[in-house]
């Protein structure tokens, strides 16, 4: 087999560059046209690693065909290391983890990897190592010759991430990476992004977990309704201190609260807890008063991250 082109593209205009892109599907029933993505635009530097954020139907699967040469656009343009979806993937490939891991059954959990290197172009002389790294990397070396209807759903998913990484591309596309994973596994999911980063490589990982978009991220778009409706990242939220609700929760005193946070609400059900909404600088002295009043503060944390609460604006914002 033909080894795969390892020249990397030039970077010049950023890896991804979206311009007005939109993609509008008619419907075979009531022949009425769905704007699933409505011009949209963004670019991403070589490097960076985007989050998509979003609800069911908000664009993020169309979004992926389109940009992996699925679908033709309706309109607009996308461009990855100044090529065409469909003309960067055949010169230079993608590491691609679909939302649903789609392996055939029968296949052994060491075949799978073996023929997924193979169809990737791997080297034969580095089959074999690449194999047992990622083998051992995601924790499968013991599960090598099951096949893959025996494999639990971790497992599976895991798999599906061997596969997806198997050869060594500049775009790595990850589809809800760490659906059916535990947390133990995906604490692991975070070190192995981590691991991943490099200058020339730009990571795009879709995922309805906010909470793990923000902690691996640079930036997050937030599709609803086929348009970016946010994009959040360092210095670029919309959301204010003051705007952020956080749960107190005290230990001794707690009458006092009042006498320092007059807006607290206690949260029902939960004894010594409130929820409190200001901005830092107010809270900080608040909270000092509180302890030096006798009271003890056993935690003190947003009610929401402030991921979360950009998607909650973003989701209100044309209701």
């Amino acid at each position: 087999m033909r080894e795969t082109p390892r020249r990397r593209p030039p970077y010049d205009a950023g890896m991804i560059k979206i311009q007005n892109l939109s993609k509008t599907y008619r419907s075979l029933v009531t022949r009425r046209s769905v704007a699933a993505l409505d011009d949209v635009s963004f670019t991403v530097a070589p490097g960076e690693v985007i989050g998509i954020a979003g609800p069911n139907g908000a664009g993020k699967s169309t979004l992926i065909s389109l940009l992996l040469g699925f679908l033709h656009p309706t309109a607009g343009t996308t461009r990855i290391g100044g090529l065409a979806p469909r003309a960067y993937v055949e010169r230079y490939g993608v590491a691609y983890l679909a939302e649903l891991v789609a392996i055939p059954p029968k296949w052994t959990v060491q075949s799978t990897l073996e023929r997924m290197a193979s169809l990737g172009g791997v080297p034969t002389t580095e089959r074999r190592m690449r194999v047992e790294l990622l083998l051992e990397r995601l924790d499968l070396s013991s599960q090598r010759a099951k096949q893959v209807y025996q494999l639990s759903k971790g497992n599976r998913q895991r798999l599906g991430l061997a596969q997806a990484l198997i050869t060594d591309r500049d775009l790595v596309v990850l589809d809800e990476p760490t659906y059916g994973l535990d947390p133990v596994w995906t604490q692991r999911f975070r070190e192995l992004v981590q691991e991943l980063r490099r200058p020339t490589r730009t990571m795009l990982i879709a995922s309805h977990n906010l909470d793990e978009l923000e902690r691996l991220a640079d930036r997050v778009l937030i599709l609803h309704r086929g348009r970016v409706e946010r994009v959040f990242g360092p210095g670029n939220g919309i959301v204010s201190s003051d705007e952020i609700e956080y749960r107190i929760k005290l230990a001794g005193r707690v009458d006092a609260i009042g006498t320092w946070l007059p807006n607290a609400e206690p949260v029902e059900g939960r004894p010594g807890e409130w929820r409190v909404r200001g901005d830092v600088a107010t809270l900080n002295a608040a909270l000092a008063e509180l302890i030096e009043s006798g009271a003890s503060i056993v935690s003190f944390a947003p009610e929401q991250s402030r991921l979360e609460s950009e998607f909650r604006i973003a989701m209100e914002s044309d209701q």
